[in-house]
């Protein structure tokens, strides 16, 4: 049986509830849960990743208005990109962010657990 680990990152089962969170259940056997907030804070898009930047170098940056402020966010919606990417569109109008399965991974909140054998 090949080694997980050497296994191509992929989802074997995706859930998004729009008004709370998106679950995905991994080859390796993990699970990884994304709220909505957290995943349009750490959008990969190119303006959003410009702004954490800034904010990063400066804390008293100016944040953009919402597109809507009518409500708490959600998603309308999601589409796969091949099998590689999942595309979220937010109530607050932001759909511009591609999140590669190896993204989501990277920014999963989840504790990082060691392999028992270490």
């Amino acid at each position: 049986m090949p080694d997980a680990s050497a296994l191509p990152l992929r989802p074997t089962a995706i859930d998004l509830k729009k008004d709370r969170g998106l679950t995905i259940a991994w080859n390796d056997g993990t699970t990884s849960y994304f709220t909505i907030a957290y995943l349009r804070r750490l959008s990969p898009s190119a303006d959003a990743r410009v702004l954490r930047e800034k904010m990063a170098s400066n804390p008293l940056t100016v944040l953009p208005a919402s597109a809507s402020n009518a409500g708490p966010l959600t998603a309308i919606g999601a589409e796969l990109v091949g099998h590689y990417a999942i595309k979220i569109q937010f109530s607050d109008g932001h759909s511009t962010g591609l999140y590669t399965w190896e993204y989501l991974r990277e920014i999963d909140p989840a504790p990082k657990q060691k392999p028992a054998d270490q």
